[in-house]
């Protein structure tokens, strides 16, 4: 069963790490945040929420999946509650995202313009920081050759290697364009194989693991359509064949991952939307809507560890 915010370890561990300003406790604590596309936003609301209560400097590493992975720079940066901003502003999410480029051949999600232009001059992540700081960032993606969930902080080297990880965790097949190549391998978005990093994030020998969710938890992955599944499926059995597997294993991943962060027990606090959320589709530009999931995050991570820590702002 999930812990609650006043009996976890979790939380303990966070309000002794704020008190004293110190991690040497002998435990990895670290922060998982769930992928999901424009369903990101909660996540975004939660690490805005994180920044104003002063805990980014508690976690040990930041783990985080598509969307959760440039959530979590935005933490690292020092610039979470700033960063935020995109989701609200029509411009950008009309640019960032645009079905109508998909008639035109084009992929309806531009990372490079967000990440390249947006990120780096529009609203400015400061990625010498995330490169500098003492929390280390693992962006999660997924190798097109074996399928399998790849932890690419590794091949993070500077800010070009960096910029092309936050590609990488977030680059959907087709929707996205091609796969994106970090050193000598290439990448589609982590969600492929592994939306919540949870287990990548335990196998590095985290002990205790915040996991920020994107989904309700009475939420459920819907089925994907048939033109999804057969024009996806197409594209990559043609391009990315390992992917291409991990893509057919999807509609059991939620049970997996759910499975993994319930055999964890008290080592994991996961902090959801609350129940009557509303839903929100992975391609979503409606920025009233976004605009609303940042509040319902923010306020579910105040509310979740109000008791636990005083806001340093």
């Amino acid at each position: 069963m999930t812990s609650s915010p006043s009996t976890s370890p979790v939380a303990e561990l966070i309000r002794a790490r704020h008190t004293t300003a110190s991690r040497a406790d002998g435990h990895r604590l670290v922060l998982v945040i769930e992928g999901g596309g424009s369903r990101g936003v909660y996540s975004g609301g939660m690490v805005a929420a994180l920044e104003e209560l002063g805990l980014t400097s508690v976690f040990d590493a930041v783990y985080g999946t598509s969307a959760g992975a440039i959530n979590g720079a935005w933490l690292l940066s020092g610039r979470a509650i700033l960063g935020m901003r995109p989701w609200t502003d029509s411009a950008i999410m009309r640019r960032a995202i645009d079905p109508a480029r998909f008639l035109r051949g084009r992929p309806p999600f531009d990372l490079r313009y967000l990440v390249h232009e947006v990120y780096d001059g529009v609203e400015p992540m400061d990625f010498d920081a995330i490169l500098a700081g003492s929390t280390t960032f693992h962006p999660i993606a997924t190798d097109i050759r074996t399928g399998l969930a790849v932890d690419l902080h590794p091949r993070i080297t500077d800010k070009r290697t960096l910029m092309r990880a936050l590609r990488a965790s977030a680059g959907l097949p087709l929707l996205a364009g091609p796969p994106v190549t970090l050193g000598d391998s290439a990448y589609f978005d982590g969600g492929l194989a592994e939306t919540v990093p949870i287990r990548t994030a335990f196998r590095a020998s985290a002990t205790h693991a915040l996991v920020l969710r994107t989904r309700r938890a009475d939420e459920r992955r819907p089925p994907a359509s048939l033109l999804h599944q057969i024009v996806g499926g197409g594209y990559l059995r043609t391009v990315a064949p390992g992917a291409y597997r991990a893509w057919r294993e999807r509609p059991g991943q939620q049970d997996i991952e759910d499975t993994a962060l319930a055999e964890l027990g008290e080592s994991v606090l996961q902090i959801h939307p609350p129940l009557g959320s509303p839903d929100i589709d992975s391609s979503s530009r409606d920025t009233e809507l976004l605009a609303t999931a940042l509040r319902i995050g923010h306020h579910a991570v105040v509310s979740a560890l109000s008791t636990t820590v005083t806001p340093t702002a």
